[in-house]
């Protein structure tokens, strides 16, 4: 497939090249192939989703999690932050933390992860993202049958964790738990993350 960049953009001093999407849109593999790509670029149903800059709560509990992550986690996995996920052909998205089995990391040079590898993907709410981090992106990881998924807000002033098991017969994630001060649970694994230590940094 060949990505065909538009030619008639201003000239600005901003200037990149932008792509026209070929018939059926984007694919997972142009992601890894199309220059000058902004980092943290999604592929959602074929269309390149931008990123805008990360307010700072968004980057505190990112780094809150994954700390409390890999300080919890068992020698079977790895925590990752900010790679994508190719759920099929059109669906690349890019959770904000991953919790992956070891066997899936293959090297420094790795771009993204299969389903099969995930057990658990988290999305931090940003303004910009709302809809998708509430609806469409936990309903690709259900269906690409990602076992657990956690949607994390700030909640007027107070960090919210609102934490997701997959419903193997229907296909979608149903709460288990809202946690507010500490996140404290026995799956996929024994985890006890002190919340508060966001609003500490």
């Amino acid at each position: 497939m060949t990505v065909a960049p538009m030619t008639d953009m201003p000239d600005t001093p901003q200037k990149r090249p932008w792509y026209i999407p070929p018939e059926g849109g984007f694919r997972a593999e142009d992601l890894d192939r199309i220059p000058e790509l902004p980092p943290h670029t999604e592929l959602i149903d074929g269309s390149l989703v931008f990123v805008s800059p990360q307010a700072s709560f968004h980057e505190l509990t990112m780094g809150v999690l994954v700390n409390g992550l890999r300080r919890t986690a068992p020698s079977s996995v790895r925590v990752r932050r900010e790679m994508t996920v190719t759920l099929d052909p059109r669906q690349r998205p890019e959770p904000d933390v991953l919790v992956v089995r070891a066997e899936a990391i293959e090297g420094r040079r790795q771009t993204d992860f299969r389903p099969a590898d995930i057990i658990l993907a988290v999305e931090v709410v940003s303004p910009d993202s709302e809809a998708r981090d509430r609806k469409r992106k936990p309903q690709l990881y259900a269906e690409a049958g990602i076992p657990h998924f956690w949607r994390v807000e700030d909640s007027e002033g107070r960090s919210t964790v609102c934490v997701y098991e997959l419903d193997v017969a229907t296909m979608a994630y149903a709460l288990t738990g809202i946690y507010h001060d500490r996140l404290k649970l026995t799956v996929p694994f024994d985890i006890d993350i002190d919340l508060t230590e966001i609003d500490r940094l």
